[in-house]
């Protein structure tokens, strides 16, 4: 089967999840799964909608148990592509599925990182996901106390996994995001008032 359009995909994300946060954060993987696509020579499309369904199941389906098996499960009973099944399952570190391909080593990579380069812009004053810089989420991986969720070893095995220097991989999902700030409600304060 080939894959999905990205308008199905949006589709089954919605149908599972109503949580805004949520849908922002496979906004923002898309995001950056396309922008690694176009950087590794891959299919932009194809990569977009893993990224976009990586985490469809985790609002009903929450528990290390269930999630992403059932999301697999699901993806597996529409005809979803094996290797985007494979991709989704192993994004996550305790289902002990390897990341065999580029596709599933970007989504590993970006995943966590997405969710912590949010966390950086929205203590800026700004609230601009375009002024984050490489540095300051380094400095701030290293404050234990910011966005303690995040897991910062996966973080850095992800640039690792990619072959990417890490600053450089920090600045590929910051533009990637950057891109699509509106979408992720990073596009700063209105700079005019009170000027």
């Amino acid at each position: 089967m080939s894959y999905p359009t990205r308008d199905e995909a949006l589709a089954l994300l919605r149908e599972y999840t109503q949580s805004v946060s949520l849908i922002k954060h496979a906004l923002a993987v898309e995001a950056s799964m396309r922008a690694y696509a176009r950087k590794f020579g891959a299919n932009e499309e194809e990569w977009g909608v893993v990224g976009l369904l990586h985490d469809f199941d985790y609002e009903r389906h929450p528990t290390a148990e269930e999630h992403p098996f059932k999301g697999a499960e699901i993806l597996k009973v529409r005809g979803y592509p094996e290797e985007m099944i494979r991709a989704v399952l192993s994004h996550a570190s305790y289902t002990g599925v390897p990341r065999e391909t580029q596709m599933a080593r970007t989504l590993f990579a970006v995943d966590e990182l997405t969710g912590f380069v949010t966390a950086v812009a929205l203590v800026r004053p700004s609230k601009k996901v375009a002024e984050v810089k490489p540095k300051s989420v380094k400095k701030k991986m290293k404050d234990k106390g910011f966005a303690r969720a995040v897991n910062r070893d996966e973080i850095r095995e992800g640039a690792e996994l990619l072959g990417v220097e890490f600053g450089e991989h920090v600045q590929t999902v910051v533009d990637a995001m950057a891109g699509i700030a509106a979408d992720l409600g990073l596009q700063g304060q209105d700079e005019e008032a009170g000027a």
